[in-house]
């Protein structure tokens, strides 16, 4: 298991596959979340225009920078295609959200030399490393 500490601590940049214009959508609370805490969020949804006052992206291969983290809110089938996206962008983690599991995608990414999480919280992560500061 990747060290999340590691990754919130000294990754910056995340990009969020998924990211939903509906602010009552987990997904937007969570990046909006991150954001207020000093992240840079980059949105990825090829139907939106705009999130969290940044352009939004139709997927990883579009963004301008590379991402340190690709945090995905999308179904555990999309998983692998994503991280494959992710390992081509040059990110240096994949990470997916609570209730998204794909060992396929950590193996991929893994083997690519990848930091991986699957089935946890970003958000809950950072709050969990963060009480008490």
């Amino acid at each position: 298991m990747a060290d999340t500490e590691h990754i919130l601590r000294n990754y910056r940049t995340i990009a969020v596959v998924g990211l939903s214009r509906d602010e009552s959508r987990y997904s937007y609370k969570v990046s909006k979340f991150m954001q207020d805490a000093g992240y840079t969020v980059i949105p990825v949804n090829p139907s939106a225009q705009e999130l969290l006052g940044h352009r939004s992206y139709p997927d990883i291969g579009s963004l301008p920078i590379v991402p340190d983290i690709v945090d995905v809110f999308r179904p555990s089938a999309e998983a692998l295609e994503i991280t494959k996206q992710a390992v081509a962008k040059g990110a240096k983690v994949v990470w997916l959200q609570e209730g998204i599991v794909n060992d396929e995608a950590q193996d991929y990414a893994t083997a690519h030399g990848l930091e991986f999480v699957q089935n946890r919280c970003i958000m809950k992560e950072y709050l969990r490393f963060n009480e008490g500061t």
